[in-house]
């Protein structure tokens, strides 16, 4: 089929190279490319690097809503289908309408459950057992499609936001492929969502990774997961904020106030929780670079006793 693809982020580039080996991509549409870094050089999005190595034309319209030249040139490309990963913008329906096949989108969880821009690290903070990729027919609504295909995909004791994102970026390849020969065959099978069921899992921002130390440890050991690697989870040390990358849940319980540092050994520093006890494992002090505790504590003195607060 004649595709065009609409994605940005990382995530997107494993289903545009399946869709590249498999269908001719006509055109690769992205968001605009943004200044980042110290030097605040201008960086393509990981899509736009994967369509020009392939010499993919590459459309970059700041409101595709708005934008009716835009449109115009989606009709000139006369895609059979719109397959949509992590675009980042909403469709008009003049758009959702275009294609012969309409448009599908390769979601990040297990629809009708995490629609919205989080799925990923939500389902980590939620403590789920599960994730997997939906594919659905696209529609005005936020990610109510009807679902096409699905597949499930564990996670671990340990997964991160980071980890369950590279598993779910592969792990819908196969059936976006199985979806797209069903819908051109007249055979795929859509199947209505039940928004009774249906959870919305928000955008990430900073300020949710503020660190309250009242809630019990598996909420913040979670909470660290989930937030991993960005936007990440934090406290305060002294004056500076002390990001958390990676803890562990100690069986142990003190009558210190929550957010008490309760012991310092060689390689954890020990928090009283709401409930039992965390073990930060892994931190980064304002202005120092990111490390282990036990090379943290040969640098940087931390006291038993010392409080860390969660700000108002």
């Amino acid at each position: 089929m004649r595709v065009v693809f609409m994605g940005t982020p990382e995530f997107a580039v494993p289903t545009l190279q399946t869709l590249i080996d498999n269908h001719e991509v006509v055109g690769v549409v992205t968001q605009p490319d943004k200044r980042k870094g110290r030097g605040k050089a201008m960086q393509f999005p990981p899509v736009k690097e994967k369509a020009l190595e392939y010499e993919i034309p590459v459309y970059q319209p700041v409101k595709v809503r708005k934008d009716e030249e835009f449109f115009h040139t989606l009709e000139q490309l006369n895609p059979d289908i719109i397959v949509v990963a992590a675009f980042g913008q909403i469709l008009p329906e003049s758009i959702l309408n275009l294609p012969k096949y309409g448009c599908i989108n390769v979601h990040a969880s297990l629809l009708p459950k995490y629609r919205g821009a989080g799925p990923i690290q939500w389902a980590v903070i939620n403590g789920e057992k599960e994730s997997g990729i939906t594919i659905m027919y696209m529609e005005k609504g936020l990610d109510t499609g009807d679902m096409l295909k699905k597949v499930v995909v564990p996670l671990e004791e340990k997964e991160t936001g980071e980890s369950l994102h590279d598993k779910l970026s592969v792990a819908g390849g196969e059936i976006l492929l199985e979806a797209m020969k069903e819908i051109e065959e007249g055979t795929i099978r859509p199947e209505k969502q039940e928004d009774a069921l249906s959870t919305y899992a928000p955008m990430l921002d900073k300020a949710m990774g503020e660190i309250d130390w009242k809630k019990d440890a598996v909420t913040l050991e979670r909470l660290i997961r989930g937030l991993y690697p960005w936007p990440s989870a934090y406290t305060h040390l002294g004056t500076k904020t002390l990001k958390v990358f990676s803890a562990d849940i100690v069986d142990k319980t003190t009558d210190q106030m929550a957010g008490t540092i309760v012991e310092v050994t060689k390689d954890a520093i020990v928090v009283q929780t709401g409930t039992t006890c965390l073990a930060l494992k892994e931190v980064q002090l304002e202005g120092k670079k990111r490390m282990e505790v036990k090379a943290f504590l040969l640098g940087y003195e931390v006291k038993e006793g010392t409080v860390l607060p969660k700000e108002s």
